[in-house]
This record gives structure tokens, C-alpha cells and sequence, in this order.
């Protein structure tokens, strides 16, 4: 082969190369261009960039059934990532109202503290959506668990080796509630000494009594000081399980739906002191817990409330959101977590409420 013809050849295989990389570049582009529009029309994902944020601050004790919202929200909606934030309730409203932290939905586990804390700054109105009660956790390791029963379980809290938990007051409603019912206990048992025993002589609360009420005292979380050989404490009531699962704690003062939720064996209380009953209403109120912050929660029967705050970025998504929550969906999640729903809910500052929600409540 002379030098002419290998220059032809060669020139040949490099115009083929150029032409076939043209081909692959402009299958790219078209593979793209199709790619985007299936996304359009519905036909593949959303890339997550692209994605519109659903951003939620709720109660610990709503972690399960929101996951499951969660879920059923996104498989509705491909186009939005739901973040959950989940603290105490109370540490929950304070990112929006003292840290200015925008939020489309709060829901919190005491729903007085929207009126109370967001009304009528960060917050028009609310709903009042689901129940629960207050029960001790434990399990078959616990000590002295087959010996528990709702007429001596103080007395086994009591034990030099048992050792149990709540949450902080400050920052969770489980935790001011755990003060309610303990407190009412000694009158329902008879027994004076059960809230000194059990809570008063072991941390920085106080208590004063007027007519037959009670006020309970809580310092600023740091003079909180809880002895550690009887009494763990944590933020929020959920972050107990892990440590009752360990065997760290014998007991925790909990609500049913998270007992339910994480497999635990839990007391039921009396009705008269577990906060659950409308019938017994007037005698939770007799104990009042006043937080550091100068909060004030009056012993009431546990309603959850939830609400869209002013400043959401996305209050369209936040109210779709509360619609699944207050469908058929939404009620089927909370039963099967052991959390009844209010059907119809309840609502406060209904003349503000949006009207697609109108068809929810009463």
C-alpha cells in the first residue's frame, strides 16, 4: 500500500469517527429533551432540585402517624418533599415565634398552646384533631412488671431500685402532663405524699396549693435537677423509648399512641386523673403547671391542634396536607396507631378558617 492510499484510508476512518460522535450527541440531547418531558407530563420523576418543600414542626408523639401522612402525601403528590422537625410542642412554637423560623403546618400535642402562644401573631385559627391519654411504659424486664397495676403503681414507683423517666416540662406537653397526673393522684389515692415522693423532692419543681388547686413551679430548664439514680429526663417524651428499650429506666410517663406505636406493655391509668375523658374535665383543671417562660397550662383532657401559621412559605401545601390528614386517610393512620381522631374536628377562630376545611369540622 503506498503512502497516497494509507493518507485516503486514514482520512476515511476519521470523517466516519467525526460523523458517528455527531450521531451519539445529538441522541443525547433528544434522550434529554424526552427525559424533561416526561417529567412535564407526569411520566418520570421530578428531580429533587426541582422539587417544592412541605416544611412541618409537630409534636414527638405524631412521629409515626406523620411518617405514614408523609408518605401517602408525597405518593399524591410527586412534585413535593415533606420535612418533618419533630420536637416537644412547645420548643416547637418557639422556632416560629422566637427563632422566626417558617413553618406550613404545627401541630402540637396540647392544642391550647396555639391560641395561647401563635394567636393572633403567627396564627389565625387552628384544629383540634385527635385524642390520647397518659399511660406508663415498660417492659418484661422492668422491674417488678408483673406486679404493676393501676392501684399500687405509685407504690412501685416509690422502690429504692426502680427508676423512671418524663419529659421536660418546659418543652413538651408529656412532660407538664406527667405533673397533672401525678399530682391528681394523691387525692383519686388518698396519699399526700405521692407528687413529693415522686417528682418534688427529686427535682427543682415546686408546688403551691389554694382551695383544693394546685400550681406547679417549673424553673428554667438548667435548675431542673432531676437524681439521676430515680428520675431521667429528656426534651421530648419520645426520646424515653430508646432508653427503656436499653433497660436504662424501669417506666416512663407516656401517651397510649406511642406505647402502642413502639410494642411496649403500659398501665392505664384512672380516667379521673390520665386526662382523657371529658366527664372528669373539671377535675383536671384543678392542677396548673406555670413553665419558666411564664406559660401557663390548665389540666385539661389531651387534644391535639394543628394549624397553618402566617408565615408559611407554602400554606397551599399546608392546607392540602391538613386536608389528608383530616380525610378518611388521615383518620384510618391515627386508629390503626392507637390515637383516635375528633370527627368532626373542632376549631378555633372558625371565621378564619379556610373554606376548604369547612367541610371537616363543626
Amino acid at each position: 500500500m503506498n503512502s497516497r492510499t494509507r493518507f485516503f484510508r486514514l482520512g476515511l476512518l476519521a470523517l466516519v469517527f467525526a460523523i458517528t460522535l455527531a450521531g451519539l450527541g445529538c441522541f443525547g440531547e433528544a434522550f434529554e429533551e424526552g427525559s424533561e418531558e416526561m417529567d412535564k407530563n407526569g411520566s418520570g420523576s421530578v428531580p429533587s432540585e426541582e422539587k417544592r418543600v412541605l416544611k412541618i414542626f409537630h409534636a414527638g408523639s405524631l412521629g409515626v402517624p406523620f411518617e405514614e401522612l408523609e408518605a401517602e402525601f408525597e405518593a399524591k403528590n410527586p412534585g413535593v418533599d415533606v420535612q418533618r422537625e419533630a420536637e416537644g410542642s412547645a420548643k416547637c412554637v418557639r422556632k416560629i415565634t422566637e427563632l422566626g423560623k417558617p413553618a406550613d403546618i404545627l401541630a402540637s400535642a396540647d392544642y391550647s398552646l396555639i391560641p395561647s402562644m401563635m394567636m393572633p401573631e403567627y396564627a389565625d385559627w387552628y384544629v383540634a384533631f385527635a385524642r390520647n391519654q397518659i399511660v406508663l411504659a415498660y417492659t418484661n424486664e422492668s422491674a417488678y412488671s408483673e406486679e404493676i397495676n393501676a392501684s399500687n403503681w405509685y407504690e412501685i414507683l416509690r422502690r429504692p431500685d426502680v427508676n423512671y423517666g418524663f419529659s421536660n416540662p418546659n418543652d413538651d406537653p408529656c412532660g407538664y402532663r406527667t405533673q397533672m397526673v401525678t399530682q391528681l393522684a394523691e387525692d383519686y389515692y388518698g396519699d399526700e405524699r405521692i407528687y413529693e415522693d415522686l417528682i418534688l423532692d427529686l427535682t427543682g419543681l415546686s408546688v403551691t396549693k389554694e382551695n383544693g388547686n394546685y400550681s406547679v413551679h417549673v424553673p428554667e430548664s438548667e435548675a431542673i435537677a432531676p437524681d439521676p439514680s430515680k428520675i431521667m429526663m429528656r426534651s421530648k417524651e419520645v426520646d424515653l423509648s430508646s432508653a427503656l428499650e436499653m433497660g436504662e429506666i424501669d417506666y416512663f410517663y407516656i401517651y397510649r399512641s406511642v406505647a402502642v406505636q413502639h410494642g411496649f406493655d403500659f398501665l392505664e391509668l384512672p380516667e379521673e386523673i390520665d386526662l382523657s375523658s371529658l366527664e372528669y374535665a373539671e377535675n383536671y383543671a384543678r392542677v396548673q403547671v406555670e413553665m419558666a417562660g411564664g406559660t401557663v397550662a390548665v389540666g385539661a383532657p389531651i387534644v391535639y391542634g394543628i394549624t397553618v401559621p402566617k408565615g408559611a412559605e407554602n400554606p397551599e401545601l399546608g392546607l392540602k396536607f391538613l386536608k389528608l390528614l383530616l380525610e378518611e386517610t388521615g383518620q384510618e393512620i391515627f386508629i390503626r396507631n392507637g390515637q383516635p381522631p375528633i370527627v368532626p374536628a373542632q376549631v378555633g377562630g372558625k371565621e378564619a378558617l379556610p373554606a376548604e376545611l369547612l367541610p371537616f369540622v363543626e
